[in-house]
């Protein structure tokens, strides 16, 4: 059988007509279209696939599904790797390959496994242990060694080929699990008519029934749901969420089972569906039995050792032991008789067997042994058999497969993401979902509907493990008691008990029930973990769909950035925007072309692109009142067609954004925000309207989209203006600084905001956009030049006007030198607390200036300042903000935040710059290096 020793009759979903070639750590073997990956390595007596996460035991496979928690493999395809993707759940194709992980220098001879010889100096909470005292200090040290010696596979270091997408979709009703409950109620929903959707990891329809020796008896239902044109079967597609608004969340795998990848489509799609109704069928998972090496290979759940040889037809081996607590366990010995394998003994943890599954073993030669328990395993490179205790007397019995069922537990997981906790049922031993919000209901197993009463029987086996992903044992169990972390959550954390991938679903029955026998607690008032989205792991290509590169986020443009494009603007993403840095001549730099652009400015006149700028109108009778309160400069104060700078505050006191106020009539504002903030400072006025004030009568509307705007800076800025209005648009008596007027343009009526960023004589046109690259071309055509955002930064830092790098949610106004701005004598937004004896503290970090001393250093953004340059450890005083070349000062300048500003101005400090191993010595100035009287805004 082209080598696949294990392979046996049946397998009702694989093709022995299409053998199919893959490879596993470099070696080929063969299988069959419709193997995984798992059944394939097990047809070919491959026992040995990984090794576990902390202790590097060798560990083979133990379930059939997603609730496999030792067998992660990393699949290599088209020059990509994906780690920790379950054997169980990939799907063979011709070609495949996949290596095992956390094994050096090999899987059968890792050296990694010492890890387990040293596991008493090593038990659960360790780390936190090591690395406090003396030894704290190593920790960077340690942390490397840890992490190379602990954890799974490693991520790829190249960019992923594939490509994704996302579907939004809406149903009345929502199925997840397509096992004969979950069928039944997609086929009862879709004879109302209804949309339905069913959802369900496996490649095909049927759940657990197409594990079993026959399910016909499902086909005429799979074949009466696919009839159904209102019906949509998902099919290779995980439920890994649950959310508000009754919408649940999946992943589609498209192209992981196929060998030859279409570039043209997604590899996986990610569903985010909406429904009237969810039901969930996600079934039940087996649980282990608790032994000393219950975690060997060779040691597996029963319903997956049956699931293997009649759904794919591979054996677990030669030699079998059905270790059990229930009824279900016995069906696997019947299943393994039939296919012709060897049943040593059923060791039933009961006191007495069920008669008739016990007559039934026994006319097949199965030895039936009631009061047995397994106590540990016999383990040499292979599994060699167990040794029991029966009836308090100890056997031995050979076997190189243990299926063990310790009971089922219903797969609450989804049931409880919306905030519901499962409540645990006496009689029957068992989770079930409770709490359930309005328009959730579940069905079949996961209700516990079919399942046998759960008995998990607290072991003294103190190395069986409760957690085969994460090695946590009944000894860490036992640790995390004695030290007082007795609740699930705190267990949960310092044992890693549930984390990782496997989300609890073999472990947390295991380990709650021990806890809760060492505190002398029932079950139910131990409690379960909270269960967290995804149910399984999720790719973040899937989540991040086609939003990637170019795509990544929305690109807005201005009206003008054809041209920018056109004539050598140099772009760069800024926000949603791409704008001009700058706007370089041939053989010219960047940085020299913002700096003959920004002299440009100081000495003619210069214009640059400013629609990104929030734009928002405020009207209504309340107005004047709302932004009074919205802002903490004064409004209400502000004459028809006056502008003013307003500050508005977060509510803890920290300036949100900063801007221009400008009233065009008795109720009617027009307010500009920075391009960063514009969507914030939207919303939170529109909050403030609607539940902090709503007696106020206000009306807020964006207008960002309407208006381009271009900014005209420089001393001949009016003389350029007024040759295009007319001078006396442009008449200082008629249009003093600061204030709005609206002037004609060519027929074209603009808003005309005398304002500065730059500190020269400066005016901001508002335009209505389908007419601002028509201004644009005008302006230039009448003399003006353009100029990039990296010379506005020069301009703006050499006047001392603040940003986002100065805004940077943590500053006040008395940080950044805005104090006189904010009104204490009236209410608005964050005025409480700015009453804090914190936020009044003088040793805040407040706005300074830097200058180099040798006044040709770099001062690097982002910079330590420290008091000294000796030694690595210097403590901060503060941080630089932004930087730049001056041309007005003729070396670099920067802004910072340092504590105790007053007092240190004029005194030395040092800008450091760790990362180069840069510090420049730099002089403690004023934040305002040019025209600090304001007298440049009149020229």
């Amino acid at each position: 059988m082209n080598g696949q020793a294990f392979r046996r009759a049946g397998g009702q979903i694989i093709d022995r007509t299409k053998p199919l070639r893959f490879r596993f750590d470099g070696k080929p073997y063969e299988g069959f279209a419709g193997d995984t990956l798992a059944s394939a390595l097990m047809a070919n007596g491959v026992r040995l696939l990984g090794r576990s996460f902390k202790y590097h035991r060798p560990r083979g496979l133990m379930a059939i599904g997603s609730d496999e928690p030792n067998a992660l493999i990393t699949v290599r395809r088209d020059g990509n790797t994906e780690p920790n993707t379950r054997a169980t759940m990939i799907e063979l194709y011709d070609g495949l390959e996949a290596t095992s992980q956390n094994a050096w220098p090999s899987l059968r001879f890792d050296l990694g496994a010492v890890s387990n010889a040293v596991s008493p100096m090593i038990p659960a909470g360790f780390y936190y242990k090591t690395f406090m005292g003396p030894t704290r200090h190593a920790w960077m040290f340690y942390e490397a060694l840890i992490r190379r010696a602990a954890g799974l596979g490693f991520a790829s270091r190249e960019p992923d080929a594939s490509s994704y997408s996302k579907m939004n979709a809406h149903a009345e009703v929502v199925i997840v699990g397509a096992g004969e409950a979950g069928l039944r109620e997609a086929h009862a929903a879709g004879q109302t008519g209804v949309r339905v959707i069913l959802i369900d990891e496996a490649a095909q329809p049927g759940g657990w029934l197409l594990r079993e020796r026959d399910h016909s008896s499902i086909a005429p239902l799979i074949a009466a749901v696919r009839e159904m044109p209102n019906v949509t079967i998902l099919s290779r597609t995980t439920a890994f969420g649950v959310y508000d608004g009754l919408q649940v969340a999946a992943v589609e795998r498209i192209q992981d089972h196929l060998p030859i990848v279409n570039a043209r489509a997604p590899r996986q799609r990610l569903w985010l569906i909406r429904a009237q109704r969810i039901v969930l069928a996600a079934g039940a998972i087996e649980q282990p039995l608790l032994f000393e090496g219950n975690d060997r290979p060779g040691v597996m759940m029963a319903g997956a050792a049956r699931g293997y040889i009649n759904q794919f037809g591979a054996a677990p081996g030669s030699r079998v032991v059905i270790a059990t607590n229930n009824d279900t366990g016995y069906q696997t010995a019947f299943d393994f008789a039939a296919a012709g394998l060897p049943v040593t003994a059923i060791l039933d943890a009961r006191d007495a067997a069920p008669e008739p599954l016990a007559d039934e073993a026994r006319a097949l030669n199965i030895a039936v042994v009631a009061r047995a328990s397994i106590q540990r395993t016999v383990y040499s490179g292979a599994l060699r058999g167990v040794v029991a205790d029966v009836a308090g007397k100890s056997a031995q019995y050979d076997c190189d497969v243990v299926a063990m069922s310790g009971g089922w537990a219903p797969a609450v997981h989804l049931s409880t993401h919306l905030g519901g906790k499962p409540a645990f049922e006496e009689t029957r031993g068992m989770f079930l979902p409770a709490a359930l919000p309005s328009g959730i209901s579940c069905v079949g197993a996961m209700t516990g509907e079919g399942l046998p009463k759960m008995s998990v029987a607290a072991s003294s086996a103190e190395r069986a493990f409760v957690d085969f992903q994460n090695d946590v044992t009944i000894k860490d169990v036992k640790l995390a008691h004695r030290e007082g972390y007795r609740s699930v959550e705190h267990l949960k954390r310092y044992t890693t008990l549930g984390m990782g991938t496997d989300q609890g679903k073999t472990a947390n029955i295991a380990g709650l029930s021990t806890m809760a026998a060492l505190t002398g607690q029932p079950i139910a008032a131990t409690g379960t973990t909270t269960f967290r989205p995804p149910y399984t792991p999720v790719s973040i290509g899937a989540l991040g769909g086609l939003e990637t590169g170019e795509h990544l986020r929305p690109l807005r443009r201005t009206p003008i950035q054809d041209w920018h494009e056109a004539n050598g603007g140099l772009m760069a993403v800024s926000g949603l925007w791409k704008r001009p840095k700058g706007y370089p001549k041939p053989g010219e730099d960047i940085l020299a072309a913002q700096i003959r652009e920004a002299r440009m400015v100081r000495e003619a006149v210069g214009i640059v692109d400013v629609s990104t700028l929030g734009k928002i109108e405020v009207q209504g009778p309340d107005a004047a009142e709302f932004l009074d309160r919205i802002y903490c400069s004064p409004v209400k104060n502000l004459k028809i067609g006056r502008s003013r700078y307003g500050v508005m505050l977060r509510e803890d006191g920290v300036v949100m954004d900063d801007g221009t106020l400008a009233r065009l009539g008795a109720n009617h504002y027009y307010v500009t925000t920075t391009t960063a903030q514009a969507a914030k400072v939207l919303a939170h006025m529109e909050y403030h309207a609607q539940v902090t004030w709503p007696e106020l009568r206000v009306s807020i509307i964006s207008v960002s989209d309407q208006f381009g705007a271009i900014a005209v800076a420089g001393p001949q800025s009016q003389r350029l203006l007024a040759r295009l209005a007319g001078a006396d648009a442009f008449d200082d008596a008629t249009f003093p600084y600061p204030s709005l007027k609206s002037i004609s343009f060519g027929g074209v009526e603009v808003r005309v905001l005398r304002a500065s960023y730059s500190g020269e004589r400066a005016y901001e046109l508002h335009v209505p956009a389908a007419y601002a690259l028509s201004l644009w071309e005008a302006l230039l055509e009448a003399g003006a030049k353009p100029y990039g955002v990296e010379a506005m930064a020069i301009l703006r830092i050499e006047k001392g006007h603040v940003a986002g790098p100065e805004i940077d949610g943590r500053t006040t106004p008395a940080d950044l030198g805005l104090a006189k701005l904010v009104r204490m004598d009236k209410e608005f937004i964050g005025r409480r607390m700015l009453q804090r004896p914190g936020i009044a503290d003088a040793s805040r970090p407040s706005l300074v200036g830097l200058a180099p001393v040798d006044e040709a250093s770099r001062i690097r953004s982002g910079a330590q300042i420290t008091l000294t340059d000796v030694g690595k450890s210097a403590p901060m005083i503060g941080h630089v903000t932004s930087s730049c070349f001056s041309p007005v000062k003729g070396h670099p300048i920067a802004l910072a935040l340092i504590s105790n500003a007053a007092e240190m101005r004029d005194k030395i400090v040092f800008a450091r710059y760790p990362l180069r191993n840069e510090t420049v010595a730099v002089r403690v100035v004023s934040a305002v290096f040019y025209d600090a009287e304001g007298a440049r805004l009149h020229v």
